[in-house]
């Protein structure tokens, strides 16, 4: 088989497994946005038992190996249980991976998002009280802009990470993209022992990171009337 016949069909299984690292990357910021910023309210809980705990749970997820959480809790519950939880195939392989990142990448946003509001001077809360508001109204008509201009580049570089840590879902044999370019190593479709599709995979890496790169850099001069 030629190279140009062997393009068509590197370029297809690529695609397939681009659409997989793709969708779990979308899961994964559809569910550890919103879920970092309810672990942050907790760790700044004045309730001290649950700061405790809250604080020691998400001490636990970015101390230890992303991939060691995903090996946990994909093969932890059947082995305790007797039974899968996930269900079977790569669907049930793309369920555990998905709880996995939105676990781990929920965890360190929430210390984002932690930095980001104790860092708003505690006189604009006081004012806010003075004037009769609730913590809840101030947060929103207070403090949320600010909040979110000083978050974005320590969450953009999260979310950029995050492109690239999608690989790891291959050690759950998740068929994501790095799975369909050493596939071509091992044989697959008729093609075996090829390292050039790699280099394509690190292509879409490349440019899926570029356009967050600049998706970002445009929103935060779009932030730029929210300085100090």
């Amino acid at each position: 088989m030629t190279f140009l016949q062997q393009l068509p069909i590197v370029f297809g299984a690529l695609n397939v497994g681009f659409l997989q690292t793709l969708k779990l990357f979308g899961i994964t910021l559809v569910g550890a946005l919103p879920l970092g910023l309810i672990i942050a309210f907790g760790s700044m809980s004045r309730f001290r038992p649950l700061s405790i705990v809250t604080r020691f749970f998400v001490w636990i997820i970015r101390g230890t190996p992303l991939m060691i959480q995903l090996l946990i809790i994909f093969y932890f519950p059947s082995m305790a249980l007797g039974q899968p939880i996930w269900g079977s195939g790569e669907n049930g392989r793309f369920a555990a991976s998905a709880a996995a990142f939105i676990i781990n990448y929920a965890c360190y946003f929430s210390e984002i998002y932690r930095g980001g509001i104790q860092s708003i001077p505690v006189g604009q809360l006081e004012a806010g009280q003075v004037l009769g508001m609730t913590r809840g109204q101030i947060f929103v008509r207070i403090m949320l802009l600010q909040v979110i201009k000083r978050i974005v580049p320590p969450v953009s570089n999260e979310i950029i990470t995050l492109v690239k840590d999608t690989a790891l879902a291959r050690i759950i044999a998740l068929q994501e993209i790095i799975w369909a370019g050493t596939a071509f190593l091992k044989g697959s479709q008729g093609i075996s022992g090829q390292v050039w599709p790699l280099f394509f995979t690190a292509l879409y890496y490349l440019v899926f990171s570029g356009a967050l790169t600049l998706l970002f850099g445009w929103v935060e001069k779009r932030l730029d009337y929210f300085r100090g």
